[in-house]
């Protein structure tokens, strides 16, 4: 194995300015492990921006709530370096809960508005605010030159592009595409909690949000999209919906009659014991009025 794990950030930035030295850019891929192909498809997309990658495993509590599933969540570390391995990664930074919030740790990161109160921000209180404090001290603990997020969590990415431009952090904010299964699933860790019954299930939301997608891009007016949408998703057998909403690609604004411009139809639902996310973006044409 040529990849180095390392536990402590004095250790992470040792290898950083090593790095350095040599005059290497450097690029961080933050996860919490379970690692999948989508994540492998981040450090192979970001190669194009920087000669060395890390690639950080954390299960970062702060941004689960008391119901949510911190404890049950996947930690596969060994067969995550296997992976990482294979791939060419150079360095996995895999700290503790202790290393990462020691003793008489005090500080909170906040952003406010439309990217957080809304989506995922309304139905999980308080989970950007431990997105964007986990983040934000990994970007300052590894100092990279550029850092890659998935457009699962759209959302999230326009967080970190907030807190990053506002705290003056100096590092390149990359969204990556979504990476699908072949039957259109959204890669994601949680989808190891579905049954194969639930599993068959899951592909409605792309289904569902690609219909939405092409009937608002040319028009259609909104609120009997998103209704039947929402029909199509509780009848294939999901348990609940978070949300199922089409919002300005740029500000996070609802979009509420017509697609107008560049946005996004997101949506949040429940199979099983899985919470399942997903967006489809939408680019309007011949659109008048």
């Amino acid at each position: 194995m040529t990849l180095k794990t390392v536990h402590s950030v004095a250790e992470l930035r040792a290898v950083v300015a090593g790095w350095r030295a040599r005059g290497l850019r450097v690029a961080l891929v933050p996860t919490m492990g379970a690692l999948h192909a989508g994540h492998i498809s981040l450090t192979d997309h970001v190669r194009n921006h920087a000669d060395r990658v890390i690639v950080s495993i954390f299960v970062n509590p702060t941004q689960f709530g008391p119901n949510e599933d911190f404890g049950a969540y996947p930690r596969t570390l060994p067969d995550d370096q296997k992976m990482l391995d294979a791939a060419g990664v150079e360095l996995c930074f895999a700290p503790s809960v202790e290393e990462m919030y020691p003793e008489g740790f005090a500080t909170r990161v906040s952003v406010d508005g439309s990217f957080t109160n809304v989506l995922c921000g309304a139905s999980r209180p308080g989970h950007f605010d431990g997105v964007a404090q986990i983040v934000t001290k990994l970007l300052l603990q590894a100092l990279p030159d550029c850092a890659i997020f998935g457009q699962k969590d759209y959302q999230q990415l326009m967080v970190i592009r907030r807190f990053s431009t506002d705290l003056n952090i100096p590092v390149e904010i990359i969204g990556a595409p979504i990476l699908r299964e072949d039957d259109g699933l959204a890669m994601s860790s949680r989808n190891r909690y579905l049954t194969p019954e639930e599993r068959a299930i899951a592909p409605t939301l792309d289904r569902v949000l690609g219909e939405i997608t092409t009937a608002a891009a040319t028009g259609a007016e909104i609120a009997p999209l998103l209704s039947k949408g929402r029909e199509d998703i509780l009848n294939a057998g999901f348990k609940s919906i978070d949300y199922l909403e089409i919002r300005d690609a740029d500000t996070l604004e609802r979009v509420e009659d017509r697609v107008r411009k560049r946005s996004r139809v997101f949506v949040a639902a429940h199979l099983g014991k899985a919470r399942l996310i997903d967006n489809h973006a939408i680019d309007p044409i011949n659109i008048t009025g």
